[in-house]
């Protein structure tokens, strides 16, 4: 599958891209800062532009099966209007590309994940999260209007772990304590999610 990845040189990007190269899937990234992807330089086909540009989205999003975005804000705090901005380029590039299939990365505690959180969680969602969250809730209705077969995947609160392969994956969790997951499983599974069909139109919780 021709996979265009966002987000590829972030903590969980990386893993999407490892996985997506272990399977034989051809890579193209979209970064900001390309000479980070310098190691993977002959593996991945590097398009240097940014998520929320529309040109730069057509270029590297061109003859694409899939996209699959773990974008984020680092340890930033406040949105910037990232998501809303990438999801609406996101949307318009793909139709007039004809690429139809996305995996989506949100995080635990946005939309309808909120009612399930524990109290010292949802605290920190209204609080030092707010920006964020609300902006990434209002991104996904743009996601889930845009007629594309998309997925979004909820995780929550991310390690540096390594992967485990064995962790718990769907619409409604039972949560017990402060829940995490490896950025390393995220990563595997939202690329093998792009390729099963049984995740299209899923808004899934992924946690150990």
């Amino acid at each position: 599958m021709k996979l265009l990845i966002l987000g590829a040189t972030g903590h969980t990007g990386k893993h999407v891209v490892e996985r997506a190269l272990e399977h034989g899937d051809t890579v193209t990234v979209l970064a900001r800062r390309p000479e980070r992807l310098a190691p993977l330089a002959g593996r991945v086909t590097v398009v240097a532009g940014d998520a929320t540009s529309a040109d730069d989205l057509a270029k590297a999003m061109a003859d694409q099966d899939a996209v699959i975005s773990t974008i984020g804000r680092g340890t930033s705090i406040r949105a910037n209007d990232l998501f809303t901005r990438a999801a609406s380029a996101v949307d318009a590039v793909a139709k007039k590309t004809g690429v139809s299939r996305l995996v989506w990365m949100s995080s635990y505690g946005v939309g309808a994940t909120y009612e399930s959180a524990a109290p010292l969680q949802k605290a920190m969602y209204k609080t030092f999260l707010r920006d964020i969250y609300a902006n990434k809730a209002l991104s996904e209705k743009t996601i889930r209007a845009s007629g594309l077969d998309w997925t979004i995947v909820y995780p929550t609160a991310l390690t540096n772990g390594p992967a485990k392969g064995a962790y718990r994956v769907g619409d409604h969790i039972e949560m017990k304590g402060v829940p995490r997951i490896s950025r390393a499983d995220v990563g595997h599974f939202m690329h093998d999610a792009v390729h099963d069909p049984a995740w299209i139109h899923r808004e899934v919780i992924i946690t150990d």
